[in-house]
């Protein structure tokens, strides 16, 4: 197993609290976590798409769940056990895929279409974080004010 050293890393951020508890989870990730397939896509700049090949689902079988920036997309198929079947080769396994979001990422909806489950994701940062210019005031700017303040 290799290891890590993200001290360069830390040293220039700020923040980066979960990247660590990220990389771990990434490592850890199971081998046969392929099933079932899917796709992320950029949209624009602030939207995404996930989609997920759910052939044989119904809406009620599958659910979506975000918590702690982690989208949990879930499908248990309903077993009939009325069925006989001479041969299976349609698996009727349920299903566990979680994605990591960054910061700001926000779900805004969700649709079931000829199998493909598609999950839109949309980056909304707050205007409280977003960029902003600082004014820097020097000593001659209150100079200046404090001579207005004494004219008037």
């Amino acid at each position: 197993m290799n290891a890590f050293d993200l001290t360069p890393l830390y040293r220039n951020s700020v923040g980066f609290d979960r990247f660590a508890s990220l990389l771990n989870s990434a490592r850890s990730t199971e081998s046969n976590s392929s099933y079932p397939p899917y796709n992320i896509e950029i949209l624009n700049n602030d939207n995404y798409a996930v989609t997920l090949a759910v052939a044989g689902f119904s809406s009620q079988e599958i659910d979506i769940n975000v918590e702690r920036s982690v989208l949990t997309v879930k499908g248990q198929k309903e077993n009939s056990d009325e069925k006989k079947y001479l041969y299976q080769g349609i698996a009727n396994r349920s299903f566990k895929r979680t994605f990591n979001l960054a910061d700001y990422i926000e779900v805004r909806s969700a649709e079931l279409n000829k199998g493909l489950l598609t999950i839109f994701l949309e980056k909304e940062i707050p205007k409280s974080h977003q960029s902003k210019n600082i004014e820097i005031k020097s000593e001659t700017d209150n100079e200046l004010r404090q001579d207005d303040k004494n004219k008037h």
